[in-house]
């Protein structure tokens, strides 16, 4: 397995830095910001817009070589913005339920949940190894009866493969 690369080490957790409360108290370790990223069945990335605001929509991606990929068609807004500005922020969470036993108060709910939110760059891969690799790999999460089947050839150069570089990554939990 590759090491997730954490911008904040433990003790820079414990002393505040950048981190609201819960954040603190609840962080992911890496171990587990992994499994996350392995098992979440979508993920969210955002863009910059040409008109500077935020667009961000679901994608089905793998987690591979310490990197996020996607795939989609080779045109549309989510290309424009990443051509534009590589700047993205992409996510993925988990809800596992609902804490409500014993409540007293609405206010006193919390939701069971795992969340992982990556800053880094985008880019469109050019290389069409790594993009039939990846391909395979996004092949074998979603297609798992039959992970080997192959892309045609034809879908194969009408499909886009986008590579997240990670910058930044944080973890959260609440159980």
């Amino acid at each position: 397995m590759m090491d997730v690369k954490l911008k904040y080490s433990p003790r820079d957790l414990q002393k505040g830095m950048h981190m609201q409360q819960r954040m603190k108290e609840f962080t992911m370790e890496e171990g587990a910001i992994k499994a996350l990223l392995k098992r979440a069945q979508y993920g969210h990335i955002s863009t910059i817009g040409s008109d500077g605001y935020p667009y961000a929509v679901a994608v089905h991606f793998v987690y591979y070589n310490e990197k996020i990929f996607f795939h989609g068609l080779p045109k549309g807004e989510k290309l424009d913005n990443i051509s534009k500005c590589s700047k993205v922020c992409f996510s993925v969470d988990e809800m596992k339920g609902l804490m409500v036993d014993g409540l007293e108060s609405p206010c006193k709910a919390y939701t069971e949940y795992e969340s992982v939110v990556i800053r880094g760059d985008a880019r469109v891969v050019e290389d069409i190894v790594l993009k039939q690799i990846v391909l395979r790999e996004i092949i074998r999460k979603y297609m798992p009866l039959d992970p080997e089947m192959p892309v045609p050839e034809k879908m194969e150069g009408a499909t886009a493969v986008i590579e997240v570089s990670i910058g930044r990554i944080t973890g959260k939990y609440h159980r």
